[in-house]
């Protein structure tokens, strides 16, 4: 940047919240710059800001040329007087506290346990920086911005609801990251799957990242070791009520498992199988029951570990979600099937093609916590 570039930018006037970086800056295109786009002009004179991020904001009107807006593609010729509102990036809210009412099963100085809605997201992530379980919590107990991630210790997936612990001191959110590693912590799931089931059993197959798509979770012989217990609660017609019990917390392990069983959870968008839904199978009451239900059919509905100061071991258990309750009684309700109707037989072809998965959330590779799975034990 020249000299004459550099007295051409004016102090930063902030907008808005002390906690973002809004701000409106004032500069001059250098004649060294003539001849090139807006765009590229602009990235030369704010390397700090990527040049998408530029584009966005000259797209959104939040970029005048002599107090006219312009277009990315617009050459500048030196001279111009250009008004940039800067934005403030989007993550900058991730660790900002916001009043999320929270559902505290327990609590004391030293833990939390919530039972997390579906749709909530727990821990900050590209596509969802704000609106989050860590949000919330630092509004609840403002103490826990001494803590890393807040006290998180492990999570549920976005659609996923139930039980899950959230250390409130240092002290004791080291000691719940020694129990998720010694498999101490006991995790159990109740999850609605297609198809029959017909006696109990385990899964024991390694989970990684799917070679195809960098959001997805596959069965992996590379991967790390996941178990899986299940249980067969009830069978209905097309549907299996199952509780399941996590020996290891791998990344989305019981709907992987699931799909490996060849009876993928309902309501999965991700690792459901194209076509399965038997219609013809089903009554009407049934019918309009799955097609209301909008995430997969899975809760942590229990959760036991030894208190980190007092050692005593404690146990929660918390009521099925009431629209997995809803999607039950329309199944409890079924008409009986005919004895020569055939046996419902599973498609193997994946809801979405591969592509499709692009436009979930991204996996930040920041807090993906990789290497340390069980810190953040998914279902």
């Amino acid at each position: 940047m020249t000299d004459a570039t550099e007295r051409s930018l004016t102090n930063t006037i902030p907008l808005g919240n002390s906690h973002t970086d809004d701000s409106t800056l004032t500069l001059t295109i250098p004649h060294d710059l003539g001849g090139v786009r807006l765009d590229v002009a602009l990235q030369r004179l704010l390397p700090e800001h990527s040049r998408s991020r530029l584009q966005a904001w000259i797209k959104e009107g939040l970029v005048t040329v002599d107090k006219s807006t312009s277009t990315s593609k617009t050459k500048v010729w030196g001279g111009e007087q250009v008004i940039v509102q800067v934005q403030a990036k989007p993550e900058n809210k991730a660790f900002i506290p916001e009043d999320i009412p929270l559902d505290i099963v327990f609590e004391d100085d030293h833990i939390l346990v919530i039972n997390k809605p579906a749709g909530m997201v727990v821990h900050p992530a590209a596509g969802n920086w704000s609106g989050t379980l860590l949000n919330a919590l630092l509004f609840h107990a403002p103490q826990l911005k001494d803590v890393p991630r807040a006290g998180i210790v492990h999570r549920l997936d976005k659609e996923t609801s139930g039980l899950l612990v959230v250390a409130k001191t240092l002290a004791a959110q080291t000691n719940l990251v020694r129990q998720l590693q010694a498999r101490t912590v006991k995790r159990e799931y109740r999850t609605i799957v297609w198809g029959q089931i017909w006696r109990n059993g385990r899964i024991d197959q390694p989970i990684g990242r799917d070679p195809r798509s960098r959001t997805k979770m596959a069965i992996n012989r590379m991967g790390k070791p996941a178990v899986t217990r299940y249980e067969v609660l009830e069978r209905f017609s097309v549907q299996t009520y199952l509780r399941c019990n996590l020996e290891t917390g791998r990344t989305h392990q019981i709907r992987v498992h699931m799909q490996f069983l060849k009876a993928p959870i309902v309501g999965d968008p991700v690792y459901g199988f194209r076509g399965i839904v038997p219609i013809r199978a089903m009554t009407q009451t049934l019918r309009d029951a799955v097609s209301q239900f909008d995430r997969q059919a899975l809760h942590a509905i229990k959760l036991g570990l030894q208190h980190p100061h007092t050692d005593e071991f404690m146990e929660w258990q918390i009521e099925l979600a009431d629209d997995m309750k809803v999607l039950l009684e329309a199944m409890r309700h079924e008409d009986p099937r005919d004895e020569d109707e055939e046996d419902f037989e599973l498609s193997m072809e994946p809801y979405l093609a591969d592509e499709d998965y692009e436009d979930e959330d991204e996996v930040d590779d920041e807090f993906d916590f990789e290497d340390d799975d069980d810190l953040m034990a998914d279902e």
